[in-house]
């Protein structure tokens, strides 16, 4: 597989968390919060790993966004940008999916849809090659 092809990759399973977060918090009754903002927090964690893999780089098998993002941020350093969002979603990677998890708000999964949203389409601007896989969850 080559390197844009394996970059697309990374930007089509992307793009399936955060189509099916936005399903389960539009069409399931009740809403499936932690769920929905875990697929957020792994759609970003995918985009981040297809970027780094962008630029030649294989991504370690880590789940902490910010530690990827600082990665992103020694080649270009607009990931700064996206700091914020990465720091709240990232503690939906592994706490959302046991007992004892924190109490997650719908206020939590709209932010988390529309972040990582954003910083879908924010990485996929980056790459040349992925101008069509801007649209994220909007197409």
């Amino acid at each position: 597989m080559s390197e844009t092809d394996l970059v697309r990759e990374w930007f089509e399973i992307a793009s399936t968390d955060l189509l099916t977060a936005a399903f389960l918090f539009d069409k399931m009754r009740p809403k499936p919060l932690e769920i929905v903002c875990y697929h957020c927090q792994q759609a970003v964690e995918k985009v981040l790993k297809g970027f780094l893999t962008s630029k030649g780089i294989e991504p370690p098998y880590i789940h902490d966004l910010e530690n990827l993002r600082l990665m992103c941020v020694e080649y270009d350093r607009s990931f700064e940008t996206i700091q914020k969002a990465c720091l709240k979603l990232r503690g939906y990677a592994v706490s959302t999916r046991y007992p004892n998890r924190p109490e997650i708000e719908e206020t939590d999964a709209v932010f988390a849809l529309e972040e990582a949203d954003k910083i879908y389409k924010f990485c996929a601007n980056l790459i040349p090659a992925l101008q069509h896989h801007k649209e994220g969850t909007s197409s």
